[in-house]
């Protein structure tokens, strides 16, 4: 999508083109550490073995 390398159109410009931030072109996520993905893994699951156990304001939500 973005060439750094191209040369006259700077990676600026072409950001510009594609109405993207600078700094979203160099952004590289972290991701997920071990612990959360873990949590993660347990949470959905507790929610597959048990999904009639919910928050109590879940029922009280109005429908729509």
């Amino acid at each position: 999508m973005i060439e750094p390398s191209l040369k006259g159109l700077s990676v600026s410009k072409q950001c510009s083109l594609l109405s993207i931030s600078r700094s979203s072109f160099y952004y590289e996520p972290k991701g997920e550490s071990e612990m959360n993905l873990n949590l993660m893994r347990l949470i959905d699951k507790q929610f597959l073995e048990t999904p009639f156990l919910r928050r109590a304001s879940d029922d009280m939500a109005p429908s729509q």
